[in-house]
């Protein structure tokens, strides 16, 4: 993985995700803001898998389990879709808040996605 594309990724997750925790917790129903921040924090997943299949055959392997690695990155890649489906079903202001906790999952499994490429010893 790359540091600085990261680092990049979990500000916007974490961003996006307190966005839509104060959102919902506001009282206001998804929106295009909301489902946008979901959709740029996809956008960059989709990069991020891109990178992935990519970075081993410049010279970046990974060092930690890469099955581990690829499961929790298909596992990320699912959640905001499948919070704004959830969203879109039930539009109410706790739909708003399960997009935010969903794009702070994602966040913190970016996070571990870095440890397993670059800190652990397979």
């Amino acid at each position: 993985m790359i540091l600085w594309f990261t680092i990049v990724q979990v500000a916007v997750a974490a961003s996006a995700g307190v966005l839509c925790v104060v959102l919902g917790l506001a009282g206001r129903r998804p929106s295009d803001l909301s489902v946008g921040s979901l959709a740029l924090i996809e956008v960059l997943l989709l990069a991020q898998i891109v990178v992935a299949i990519i970075a081993p055959l410049v010279g970046n392997p990974p060092t930690g389990y890469l099955l581990e690695y690829w499961v929790y990155l298909v596992s990320a890649a699912l959640l905001p879709p499948a919070a704004v489906f959830w969203a879109l079903l039930e539009r109410s202001r706790w739909s708003t808040v399960i997009m935010g906790i969903a794009a702070l999952s994602v966040a913190v499994m970016l996070w571990r996605m870095h440890a397993i490429w670059t800190i652990q010893v397979a």
